[in-house]
This record gives C-alpha cells, sequence and structure tokens, in this order.
C-alpha cells in the first residue's frame, strides 16, 4: 500500500461514510496531499458512494482546491489597487515572462506556483510580492530577480 493510499486510508476513516462529509474530506486530503489526485477522486467517490463526477464537480466549484501537485514555493503577487498603481501589474508580467508560467500555473520545473491576490494586507509598502511565508515591500523588477533567485 503505497504513502498516497494511507493517507487517504486515514483521512477517510475519519469522517462518515455520506455525501455531507464530501467538503471535509476534500479540505483533509489535501491537506495531508497538497492536492486532490486523480485517485484520491475515485477513493473519495467509493467512500460517499458518490460519482467521480459528482467529487469532481464540487472540488473544481471551490478555489481552495487543487488538482496538481504544489511546486516547491509559491510566489503571489498581490494586485489590489495600491499594488496595481504601484507596478503590480508589470511585476506580475515580468514573472510570467521570465519564469515561463502563467497565472494559476505553475513552473515547469516544479519551482515555482505563481498567482495573484487581491490584497495582502500591505498597501503602504506596495507593491508587496508574497513567496513561500516571506512578504517583500516596495518590489521592483530589479528587486524581483533577486527575490526570485533567492529560492532554490
Amino acid at each position: 500500500m503505497g504513502a498516497e493510499n494511507q493517507s487517504l486510508q486515514t483521512v477517510l476513516g475519519q469522517f462518515p461514510a455520506e455525501a455531507g462529509s464530501l467538503i471535509p474530506i476534500l479540505q483533509s486530503v489535501q491537506a495531508h496531499l497538497g492536492y486532490i489526485s486523480a485517485q484520491a477522486v475515485c477513493e473519495i467517490a467509493q467512500a460517499l458512494r458518490l460519482t467521480e463526477s459528482q467529487v469532481y464537480g464540487v472540488a473544481s466549484f471551490y478555489a481552495q482546491f487543487r488538482f496538481t501537485p504544489p511546486a516547491r514555493h509559491g510566489i503571489c503577487v498581490c494586485l489590489g489597487t495600491a499594488c496595481h498603481v504601484r507596478g503590480g501589474e508589470r511585476l506580475m508580467e515580468n514573472l510570467q515572462r521570465e519564469l515561463g508560467a502563467a497565472m494559476g500555473t505553475s513552473t515547469s520545473d516544479g519551482r515555482f506556483d505563481l498567482d495573484r491576490v487581491a490584497c495582502l494586507g500591505c498597501c503602504a509598502l506596495s507593491p508587496v510580492v508574497k513567496v513561500d511565508s516571506d512578504i517583500y515591500s516596495s518590489v521592483t523588477t530589479m528587486k524581483l530577480k533577486g527575490i526570485v533567485n533567492g529560492y532554490e
């Protein structure tokens, strides 16, 4: 039995086998695996007596769930009003070009996930970029290159 299968069985054993458990199960699976795998969708469907389409339909409705393994690092560019006015969009475009990844996707080497956020709550420090749990303020395109290079 593989590690993923063991994690799935552990999670499924913590919840009643009823449709109302679907979202908490999905949240728990993602917390354990980092994403919702095809195997997880299949096993959840079997455990709850749902179709895989029903499980996928619910999971894909919510932005919190992902269906691909996470990259080693997550980059999030703030595109709230203050950050947008001070160049947040330019930073996002620069990252997409330099990393070769579109917003909402991962780099081909699995190094970075690239996303946007409406506000990180650091408006006075704009533009702001978050890598993993590190917040970088007053980011310029030159500073951004150094930030990215600081992560393996």
